[in-house]
């Protein structure tokens, strides 16, 4: 449906059914590329999109992935019981959250914006509570970001919020303590979720580093790509301060977030190939 923040591997989570050992499972859709997981692995892949065209969902057993065909993306809910989808089309003139228990099987369709308005690039809230989605609607060719909708996952409902002056590459997710980050001129910002209040706001501290949640897994720090005063590609910020506390050399084409405190999930070229790789902060591979 939406094209713009399309991403080649999109979601992780570390609920996914664990591996008993090291296993490899094949990414269909893709040309030929394996994940390869082990025992132990803080983070493991859930779901992943390819653009809004196909968007595939582990099995509950965890042993292969299964294309969504009615959906353009899907999330796993932190701690794997619930997944949250954006249908690829509309239903009954408006878009909407399918949340689906994947004990049951059992579907919930929770409408969210009116046609010619569009919410997506689901992001949950750490405590699997809630569900952030950036609205945007298509002007004169071009898709413009109006705001956010937030979903009540229990109480099943969808409460939206238009922000002025936003960025039209702009996309709203959650910061640990609760409210929503977007970017913002050369950095970020943080909004209250139940009005759009700005709550502070990271003046040139560097733009998220992709569609997954950019703080660490304490939330001290989140991962940015360095403003250009920088040589090193990505920075990390002091969630605190604002400050930058440190610059990784690594030069990745994305970044997937965090793999530990002191790590981050990063597809990086070797040759003619990409990897998908755990790095440190001296830019090393210490994972593929």
């Amino acid at each position: 449906m939406i094209a713009h923040l399309a991403a080649a591997l999109a979601l992780f989570v570390s609920a996914a059914p664990a591996a008993q050992s090291t296993a490899d499972l094949r990414l269909p859709g893709t040309n030929g590329m394996t994940y390869r997981e082990q025992k132990g692995d803080p983070v493991r892949l859930a779901a992943y999109g390819l653009g809004t065209k196909r968007t595939y969902l582990r099995t509950p057993a965890g042993n292969a992935f299964t294309w969504e065909k009615s959906l353009s993306e899907v999330s796993v809910a932190p701690g794997g019981s619930l997944t949250a989808g954006v249908p690829a089309a509309y239903r009954s003139g408006y878009d909407a959250l399918v949340v689906t228990d994947r004990a049951t099987g059992r579907t919930t369709t929770i409408r969210t914006v009116k046609r010619p308005l569009t919410a997506s690039y689901a992001s949950w809230s750490r405590d699997g509570k809630r569900v952030a989605l950036t609205v945007e609607q298509k002007v004169r060719g071009a898709w413009q970001v109006l705001g956010f909708t937030v979903v009540d996952v229990a109480a099943r409902q969808a409460r939206t919020v238009r922000i002025s002056g936003l960025s039209p590459k702009a996309g709203f997710w959650w910061s640990p303590d609760g409210n929503l980050v977007a970017r913002h001129g050369t950095g970020l910002r943080v909004y209250r979720p139940s009005d759009g209040a700005v709550l502070r706001t990271y003046a040139g501290a560097g733009l998220p580093t992709g569609p997954e949640d950019a703080y660490s897994p304490s939330g001290r720090r989140l991962a940015t790509w360095c403003p250009a005063r920088f040589t090193e590609p990505i920075c990390l910020v002091d969630a605190a301060t604002g400050t930058i506390a440190r610059r990784v050399p690594a030069r990745p084409e994305a970044v997937f977030g965090w793999w530990d405190e002191s790590h981050l999930i990063a597809v990086m070229t070797q040759g003619n190939t990409r990897r998908l790789a755990v790095i440190d902060f001296s830019g090393k591979v210490t994972r593929v």
